[in-house]
């Protein structure tokens, strides 16, 4: 058993977004599958309790815990991407799959789980401090999804 695992509450779909993310997302797999050995305030004996997953390296539990909690941003996941093609790949499954976009490259999955496609030119603009970050975040700050060549142009001015 880790020290430490990022556990995340769902609805009873905790199943579904594991396999969901497993299949986008590289270093990424499902694990146990646990049901639950009671009835319990949101479930019944036999559903699906919770779900051993890794996402991108991230081990993680989910958690089929009913309604009562929602995701907010305040929690989030960062996918640091190489090119545009990556970043589109990525922002497109999580959109595409009844995710909604969000601003400065966040969007969110159908589950409510946030995530940042971080391409990593915008990560090496904002550590180069300077005019060089301030014309790249200032870029940024007028995108949904990234855009690398529109980042790129920003660093040069």
């Amino acid at each position: 058993m880790r020290k430490n695992t990022v556990c995340l509450w769902y609805d009873g779909e905790a199943e579904a977004a594991a396999r969901f993310y497993a299949g986008v997302f590289p270093d990424s797999a499902v694990g146990a599958v646990h049901h639950a050995p009671g009835d319990y305030p949101s479930g019944q004996m036999g559903d699906v309790l919770m779900v051993e997953f890794t996402v991108a390296g991230i081990p993680c539990l989910g958690l089929n815990g009913g309604p009562t909690f929602q995701h907010s941003e305040a929690f989030s996941f960062q996918i640091s991407t190489e090119t545009q093609e990556e970043t589109d790949h990525y922002w497109n499954a999580i959109v595409d799959n009844g995710g909604e976009e969000s601003a400065c490259g966040w969007c969110r999955d159908r589950w409510g789980i946030s995530w940042q496609i971080t391409p990593r030119v915008l990560m090496e603009a904002m550590a180069a401090g300077g005019d060089e970050a301030r014309r790249a975040f200032a870029a940024m700050m007028g995108m949904g999804k990234i855009d690398v060549a529109a980042i790129e142009a920003a660093r040069r001015g």
